[in-house]
């Protein structure tokens, strides 16, 4: 009997705990993680909400970098943390992909984490180095069908949003191309720009500068409508590339079991940061938009990662471009 008290006892005395942690919640400093380069797109997104979300929340949000195999090291790290909300993963449309991509993942990817809330949804450019011959997407199109083992197509690396966007790309012209994959966003950028390779399709956060300032030629944006960003750059549907939409999302997720009461007090926290007008102002000059309140939510994120889970498998099995 006494046994079965002190244990009835440190039972009720852990769960005392833990609510109380949750209710004081944060007490020290929270490690985002970023499952990618330092740098890139994602990264820069992850660094200007986690800059808001710091001060509002009262104690500072250290991004940590976790590269490698497309997103999913960062994400199995984040995993496999203690769910007491001081270790967070901020990932993009990886997050959907790669339950598709690959054949072995470290977690569940719908069931392994709790929910916080969608960031943004940043469009695709298709572009080329400056001196690249086709003049538009359709004589790019052109040109890359009859050229297709000659010309090169860069990305970050298998599960990058590069990638994606090439893989749609090659369907939808139904063409195959000679790719080069990268470690990371970074260095396809550079060998772009230096003339390595020919063309990519990568995010607004990482080429609208490029494009504004001529060092890259643009030739679509992958949005239903053209971009305030980049007024004069042509949607992909307008350029001859009728259905040609892809946007990368970004979410924030936490470990799997990370108490309701943190979960919520995230979720608060990124909502103020997505209306912080320098997010605004800094998301507006890299052609993106924060996401709407009703999207900053763990139900959100939620019904998008489900959905695009869905979406994405016909495109990669029709691929067959997967990774162990």
């Amino acid at each position: 009997m006494k046994k079965l008290l002190a244990a009835l006892a440190a039972t009720t005395l852990f769960l005392f705990a833990g609510h109380a942690g949750a209710q004081n919640y944060p007490e020290r400093t929270i490690t985002m993680v970023v499952p990618f380069a330092a740098g890139g797109p994602t990264d820069t997104v992850t660094r200007l909400v986690a800059d808001v979300m710091s001060k509002d929340l009262g104690q500072q949000i250290i991004v940590e970098n976790v590269g490698g195999a497309g997103g999913t090291l960062g994400a199995g790290r984040v995993a496999k943390a203690d769910p007491d909300g001081y270790t967070l993963l901020l990932h993009h449309i990886g997050m959907a992909t790669s339950a598709t991509l690959y054949r072995k993942l470290a977690y569940d990817t719908l069931n392994g984490f709790e929910y916080v809330g969608l960031v943004t949804e940043v469009p695709m450019t298709i572009v080329a180095r400056k001196d690249f011959e086709p003049t538009d997407l359709k004589s790019l199109i052109d040109y890359v069908k009859a050229n297709k083992d000659k010309v090169t197509y860069a990305n970050a690396g298998i599960g990058a949003a590069s990638h994606l966007c090439g893989m749609m790309f090659m369907s939808a012209i139904q063409t195959p191309l000679v790719t080069v994959p990268y470690k990371g966003t970074g260095p396809a950028m550079t060998d772009l720009l230096g003339g390595q390779v020919d063309f990519m399709c990568d995010q607004t956060t990482n080429t609208t500068k490029q494009i504004k300032g001529g060092t890259i030629k643009g030739y679509a944006v992958t949005t239903a409508k053209r971009l305030d960003a980049l007024p004069d750059l042509p949607t992909a549907e307008e350029a001859g590339l009728p259905g040609f939409q892809v946007g990368v999302w970004h979410g924030i997720y936490a470990p799997k079991g990370t108490p309701p009461e943190i979960i919520e007090r995230l979720s608060k926290s990124l909502q103020v940061a997505l209306k912080d007008p320098n997010v605004v102002a800094r998301f507006a000059e890299l052609g993106t938009v924060p996401s709407p309140e009703a999207d900053a939510t763990p139900a959100a994120l939620k019904a998008k990662l489900e959905g695009e889970i869905a979406r994405w498998k016909p495109v990669i099995d029709a691929a067959g471009q997967y990774a162990d």
